[in-house]
């Protein structure tokens, strides 16, 4: 059955009968019809060629249609795409699960397998919960997160994500209540002063008994703020959690696999935490695929309380063609010199954005490793923005009144210099 005689057909039916993400179905803003994907290069319908200055989504770090991906996914589909993981195992997932413990903070050595970054998150803060259940200490049902995070579209996800600046103040009433620190306020380059960790230290002190775990993005803060704040925060904050007996979460979903210039980003603090999230750039964008992993005390604690079942299970947990994607782009990573791939992303942008800085409409500009970052003082119109960048060549989506850029690893400093121009000219024609 043929659904759809032309493109244009297709194209109209998205218009009115499908909701993207974040956008309304009365007023939708525009939607850019993509046919195929190259490198680092998404092609439009018309034929027109963008720069993805956005990696998907932080996902797609070694461009797209990347050949060791595109064999690794052929491969697998043709052997055994999927199985459900109850009671069965299988060498992708054992692979995968494997190559994690070898390359993130060496006490984390049990990992659970997800779906997406929001359920990483959720299966994060019930590992915390059961584990201080395990010990009898119900009371202890309540996270800690500074403000300016983002964890995820999920109701717990959304709950210890930034309440006013965030995405999901319109549910504040329904969500789950937390308890909320001030943003790290020392940017990763000034100088260092204890005064940032005063907020945490007093909710700490105040209601240590009854946190279950800290949750945060460790060195930057991603949509909630795009904020890249001191290392030293997290060292701080790592020994807080100790003398308070608190657990501490990770949240890497989009910090990790390369994109602060180290392969996770707690390891510009040399921090390791109890219970760490991974998604995003885990399969190389290929397929949707995260992972929850803590370490023995969590998991024995767990393991041998009067409940000692995890009870979480999704229906794709575990699915052996995301896992074989992920073997695939984590070994593609490792075996080449990505951090020298990063640093030069970070210099380039660093080099087009910086002077931008001088503009009245501007508030700030931050680089950090392949992450590039203009904050303007209002909020970016994202229709007007998409239609300018699109006219350049370039597909960024500007959120709020960040215009952030993550680009695949792949991207060329040529590349690079196309999406800071465009960045450039369009910050030059606005005005306060």
């Amino acid at each position: 059955m043929v659904l759809f005689n032309s493109p244009e057909q297709w194209q109209a039916f998205d218009k009115t009968h499908i909701w993207h993400p974040y956008t309304s179905l009365r007023d939708p803003l525009p939607t850019y019809p993509i046919v195929r994907t190259e490198g680092v290069y998404l092609e439009l319908a018309n034929g027109n060629r963008l720069v993805d200055a956005m990696s998907s989504w932080w996902s797609a770090i070694h461009g797209y249609n990347h050949p060791a991906l595109v064999d690794a996914a052929a491969k697998q589909l043709n052997t055994m795409p999927h199985v459900m993981f109850g009671g069965i195992a299988h060498e992708p997932a054992a692979e995968l699960c494997a190559r994690l413990i070898d390359i993130t903070p060496a006490s984390l050595d049990y990992v659970f397998l997800a779906d997406s970054g929001s359920i990483a998150v959720e299966v994060a803060m019930k590992m915390a919960l059961q584990y201080w259940f395990s010990q009898g200490e119900t009371q202890r049902r309540f996270f800690l997160s500074p403000r300016g995070g983002y964890h995820g579209d999920t109701l717990d996800a959304m709950s210890v994500s930034d309440p006013e600046n965030g995405l999901h103040h319109m549910f504040a009433s329904v969500l789950p209540k937390q308890l909320f620190a001030d943003k790290p306020s020392i940017a990763f380059d000034e100088p260092w002063q204890d005064e940032a960790l005063n907020s945490i230290k007093q909710q700490l002190a105040t209601h240590s008994d009854q946190i279950a775990a800290v949750i945060l993005e460790p060195i930057v803060q991603g949509v909630g703020a795009m904020n890249f704040y001191h290392p030293t925060y997290l060292q701080k904050l790592r020994h807080l959690c100790d003398e308070n007996s608190v657990l501490l979460i990770f949240d890497e979903i989009a910090t990790g696999f390369g994109r602060t210039g180290k392969l996770f980003a707690a390891e510009h603090s040399n921090v390791e935490p109890d219970i760490m999230c991974v998604g995003k750039a885990l399969t190389g964008g290929m397929m949707t695929l995260a992972a929850t992993l803590t370490n023995h005390q969590v998991a024995d604690t767990i393991s041998n309380g009067p409940i000692p079942n995890f009870m979480h299970g999704p229906t794709f947990m575990g699915n052996p063609l995301a896992c074989a994607c992920a073997n695939a782009s984590i070994e593609l990573l490792i075996n080449q010199d990505w951090q020298s791939e990063a640093n030069r992303i970070e210099n380039k942008l660093r080099l087009g954005l910086s002077p931008l800085s001088d503009h009245d409409a501007v508030k700030a500009v931050r680089t950090l490793g392949a992450i590039g970052v203009v904050e303007m003082r209002h909020s970016v119109d994202v229709a007007k923005a998409q239609a300018f960048f699109v006219d350049k060549g370039v597909w960024i989506r500007p959120f709020g009144t960040l215009i952030y850029v993550m680009p695949p690893y792949i991207i060329s400093d040529d590349q690079l210099n196309q999406i800071s121009d465009a960045i450039s000219r369009y910050v030059l024609q606005t005005t306060c």
